[in-house]
């Protein structure tokens, strides 16, 4: 039985990740739970899994999450729930934002599996992220969907060398407003943009769906989970969202991963891996789907995604800066402070100002995301 810790229970990743652990009981003991703050859906969850430990990032949380559950060991503040990734066999981080970046080390320092849906951890830090895995041992296996599919297709390739790699291809379902003009976009409102045609997910990943910043950050994960440089990673529109994500081979070849969109599959091949254990989810029926269809991006009326592939380029701290400058928008614009097509504009602008750090540091992608998230 392998000991787990979801860190993000509260939110649409963790949810996922415990009706995982629902159907494979036997398999998983949950010994840590970390959410951003005090919730019946927390007090719930722990009531049911039994954890030893607990955080939240709040500390009046803390407190009162500690008076109902006297035995548990209650953790509290970003440290509190840094301190738990690593806890355990294996650490699930669900953590929104470069909050993520702390218990994502701690997790690969102690040797043990990193199982990541935090994209922003592995956009800002991947490179210190993957070098102290590496040198402690520790496995990194994705959780989102698309770099689920990427693995899995590495996976059947015997997991070779990355030179046999022509291509990274990441698909994107094109968000709720395919087809839009800029015109069009500036009147979007926040209850429109999260409204995702396809997967039901937390409010700032939709936001980044609908700007296709989400592909974006995907774009900047894969090449840090992967070794594989942006010129070679592509993104193709897939409305149908049944293909996952594809890999190109030197040769020709073409691998694809395909099922129907559902976030407990990855997350339990990121759980299980090397095995496929069972599951009762439903299956793809391709004669019923009947079409398969893919289109270029639009760059013109969704340039998050040009930003991303810059800032890839340009290296150093600009992820972080990409990263911490979206998060921040995308959070005002949730607040109705500026409008949809303001995200894009306010990012640019943090990242014409980025300082120019080659190989920054840990105590550089701190400084570079608090830099990102102030005025422009």
């Amino acid at each position: 039985m392998a000991s787990l810790a979801i860190l993000g229970s509260t939110g649409s990743i963790g949810r996922s990740a415990l009706d995982v652990v629902r159907l494979h009981r036997e398999r998983f003991q949950i010994k840590a739970l970390a959410a951003g703050h005090f919730s019946d859906l927390l007090c719930s969850q722990i009531r049911e899994f039994s954890p030893a430990a607990a955080a939240v990032r709040d500390i009046d949380g803390a407190r009162e999450l500690k008076k109902l559950f006297p035995a548990l060991d209650v953790r509290s503040g970003d440290e509190g729930v840094a301190s738990l990734g690593g806890f355990c066999d294996i650490t699930l981080l669900a953590v929104v934002g470069v909050a993520g970046l702390m218990p994502a080390l701690n997790a690969v320092r102690s040797g043990k599996r990193l199982a990541i849906a935090t994209k922003e951890a592995l956009v800002a830090g991947g490179q210190i992220i993957m070098a102290e895995a590496q040198k402690n041992g520790a496995e990194v296996l994705p959780v989102d969907s698309e770099h689920s599919a990427i693995f899995q297709c590495l996976a059947a390739n015997g997991r070779k060398s990355p030179e046999e790699v022509a291509s990274l291809i990441i698909t994107a379902s094109g968000g709720p407003f395919r087809g839009r003009k800029l015109e069009e976009l500036e009147k979007i409102t926040p209850s429109e943009a999260l409204e995702h045609p396809v997967w039901k997910m937390g409010k700032k990943i939709s936001i980044d769906s609908a700007t296709m910043m989400n592909k974006g950050l995907e774009v900047i994960e894969a090449s840090r989970l992967y070794s594989i440089p942006g010129e070679k990673i592509k993104v193709l529109i897939h409305p149908q969202s049944l293909v996952h994500s594809l890999v190109e081979f030197r040769d020709g070849s073409q691998l694809a991963q395909l099922s129907l969109p559902d976030m407990r599959l990855a997350i339990q091949y990121a759980l299980t891996f090397p095995e496929r254990w069972n599951s009762p989810l439903e299956r793809l029926d391709l004669a019923e789907v009947g079409k398969l269809e893919f289109f270029p991006p639009d760059p013109v009326n969704f340039p998050s995604l040009a930003l991303a592939y810059r800032a890839l380029s340009e290296g150093g701290v600009a992820p972080a800066v990409l990263s911490g400058a979206n998060e921040t928008a995308v959070e005002q614009f949730l607040k109705g402070r500026i409008s949809f097509n303001q995200i894009p504009r306010f990012v640019e602008k943090k990242l014409d100002a980025a300082p120019r750090i080659p190989s920054p540091t840990l105590d550089d992608i701190i400084m570079a995301d608090r830099f990102s998230r102030e005025p422009a």
